[in-house]
């Protein structure tokens, strides 16, 4: 026993027993931290150090989810160690938003039946909601998206864009939502075509596409929610207007996009007409607001509110070689027209032989409140019947942009800071009661680098002006030391 006092007594005793002791409580101390920092929301514990930003979250899905009234389950069927560690990433987080989604991670190796229960060969995530009753899936590589074209150049596809937000977002407001909204787009005039990027924004809000032409169709299908005249190249004929304006009589919404017409159209121009609009000749130049000096190629004033401005970021829109429009004046006192895009006051109308000076509209909404009465009767039995009069108002809508570039793959494919399809989208969900945009871009993979703008005179900085200082540096403080 005086042995081990002893050894405990001397002065590297103490300090080992400190030494341990000390190691001990930071120990401690670690695993509290650790305890600690385990609770916190997901959102705390992951902090996005991306290059692109992967994991943040927009404020559409953060409003989208925090609406959320229907409990979402998120089942994660992959070989759970094989799963990209990106995807884990954002799934977590994502969910963490909401206390109404689940995430629920099956094994497919060690559960294989879950493969044929849910027809797929695994590595997706199938989100439901019993609510609706409805499902959709998602594949990982629908998040993870790949350009395949590089395939053909390197042998290999690369990673072109993370996709997770776009796709759970879609998924959850489809499986959430209880009817789907359908959009006819004409044909037979020339029409244009959308691109993949406008087709799938549409799809993500859960907006169907159907073709129709209206030559052959007597009137527009009852399922018809939006209209749409994309970028026609002729007139429509008088049986069409007729079949147009019956249908926006009856409170029906129409989406006309201008288009390139090598004649006249006067039909087309008397819808706008009827809703307060006038194409002016000639292509619209605005020498205020243009990209780096091109007059033509126009970054309009926008005048938006409520839905139609969420999700814009940066008030930026180009618009190429684009007609433009005015107001007319109409006896209609239920008519009022609202234009969101328009040129500043340096904006000209240029034909072959004029140049007219004015603010030109490049985009507006037109509504029109109707109203109708109706009579009712209960019985056909003159002791029995009842007279009521009741009036309806419906509201009919007429959206035009003034030129197709808006949404040409040519400027939102190359400039993707740009809000063109973003206000696009906004302007056709609006047209819907119970949609909101809710298409999230998908974010780019490819590395960025900086490239100087003056690359000769930064080359002649960084390869012999910087290393020469740093030599001449050296030497002087070398001469100093040597005479020391």
């Amino acid at each position: 026993m005086k042995k081990i006092k002893k050894m405990f007594s001397s002065k590297s005793s103490r300090n080992g027993t400190y030494s341990v002791g000390l190691a001990v409580i930071v120990i401690a101390i670690a695993i509290v931290i650790n305890l600690v920092a385990g609770q916190l929301p997901e959102k705390v514990r992951n902090i996005d150090i991306s290059s692109n930003n992967l994991y943040d979250i927009s404020s559409v899905s953060t409003k989208m989810l925090k609406k959320l009234d229907k409990k979402v389950d998120l089942k994660v069927i992959a070989e759970q160690d094989s799963v990209d560690t990106r995807i884990k990433t954002f799934v977590k987080k994502y969910a963490a938003l909401s206390g109404k989604v689940k995430v629920e991670w099956v094994d497919s190796v060690l559960h294989p039946s879950v493969l044929q229960k849910y027809n797929t060969d695994g590595n997706v995530i199938v989100v439901s909601c019993d609510a609706t009753g409805k499902s959709t899936t998602i594949s990982f590589s629908d998040i993870i998206q790949s350009d395949y074209y590089s395939y053909y150049t390197t042998g290999s596809a690369s990673e072109s864009s993370f996709d997770g937000e776009g796709q759970l977002t879609s998924a959850i407001n489809y499986v959430t939502s209880e009817e789907t909204s359908k959009i006819y787009r004409t044909s037979g005039h020339g029409e244009a075509t959308f691109s993949s990027s406008v087709s799938d924004l549409l799809t993500k809000n859960n907006l169907e596409t159907e073709e129709i032409n209206l030559s052959m169709s007597p009137e527009i299908p009852d399922d018809c929610d939006l209209l749409f005249l994309y970028a026609p190249t002729s007139d429509i004929t008088d049986d069409e207007k007729t079949i147009i304006e019956k249908y926006l009589s009856d409170g029906g919404k129409v989406y006309l996009i201008l288009g390139d017409t090598t004649s006249d159209t006067p039909n087309l121009d008397g819808i706008m007409s009827d809703y307060g609009l006038k194409k002016v000749s000639g292509y619209i130049a605005d020498t205020q607001r243009c990209y780096q000096g091109n007059y033509y190629a126009i970054f309009p004033q926008l005048s938006l509110s409520g839905d139609l401005g969420s999700g814009i970021s940066n008030q930026m829109v180009l618009l190429l070689n684009s007609p433009g429009m005015e107001k007319t004046d109409t006896d209609n006192d239920n008519l009022t027209v609202t234009p969101f895009m328009q040129t500043s006051d340096s904006g000209y109308a240029v034909t072959e032989n004029d140049q007219t000076q004015g603010q030109y509209i490049l985009g507006a909404v037109s509504t029109n409140a109707i109203s109708a009465d109706s009579s009712d009767s209960d019985s056909e039995d003159e002791d029995d019947k009842s007279d009521a009069t009741d009036t309806d108002t419906k509201t009919a809508r007429l959206t035009v942009l003034a030129s197709a570039s808006m949404i040409s793959s040519d400027i939102t494919d190359q400039l993707t800071t740009l809000d063109n399809l973003t206000l696009f989208v906004n302007s056709v969900t609006e047209n819907f009661d119970n949609v909101n945009n809710v298409a999230i871009e998908a974010k780019s993979l490819s590395t960025e680098t900086n490239t100087p703008m003056h690359a000769g005179a930064f080359s002649i900085l960084v390869i012999f002006i910087i290393p020469l200082a740093i030599l001449i540096l050296g030497f002087v403080i070398w001469m100093r030391r040597r005479k020391a």
